[in-house]
């Protein structure tokens, strides 16, 4: 089943609950921190439907639905992807470790996506399944708590004289390469 814009806009989350249940999710999670544009929220859930990714973890100061400019950005996809909010990015990594160890044969790996003085080019890292991909602040990027904790930094790069990408754009061009580049799923 394939809605459009107006179908998810429309669409009561317990009328399609059913059909959730059946979609074959990637074993891929977003967590963001700290991101302060609620229209970039609301196409980052865009974007996980799209990829049909586990779920997203909306963290610290991120705003969480029902508010009004992620419901109209996401076109209602904040209805269809699993999410949760944690106070900071760091406990939603933890969370995903403890699945981890609940799990035989579950190795994440979490990758923040970064410009950093360690960070390699996004293609050249391995994306095992299952991955979580860390995304942060438009302005100051992921806390160096959550950096702490990533098994690898990767960026994307840039040529010009701007320093980054939107949020949007830099976690579509990783989240798909990983999707791509991935033989188990």
């Amino acid at each position: 089943m394939k809605l459009n814009a107006k179908q998810l806009r429309d669409i009561k989350e317990e009328d399609i609950a059913e059909k959730l249940k059946t979609i074959k999710r990637r074993p891929i999670y977003f967590i963001l921190e700290n991101i302060y544009d609620t229209y970039n929220i609301g196409g980052l859930f865009r974007l996980a439907d799209a990829l049909a990714i586990e779920k997203i973890y909306l963290c610290g100061e991120t705003e969480i639905p029902p508010n009004s400019r992620i419901k109209k950005a996401s076109i209602g996809t904040y209805k269809v992807v699993p999410w949760e909010y944690r106070k900071s990015a760091s406990e939603a990594i933890a969370d995903l470790r403890n699945l981890e160890s609940r799990i035989k044969n579950y190795e994440l790996k979490v990758i923040a996506v970064e410009q950093h003085l360690t960070a390699i080019n996004y293609t050249e890292a391995v994306y095992t399944l299952p991955v979580a991909l860390i995304f942060g602040n438009e302005t100051s990027g992921i806390t160096k708590e959550a950096l702490k904790l990533a098994d690898q930094i990767v960026e994307i790069p840039m040529w010009g004289i701007n320093k980054s990408l939107n949020v949007i754009v830099s976690a579509a061009i990783v989240s798909y390469w990983a999707v791509m580049t991935n033989d188990k799923f």
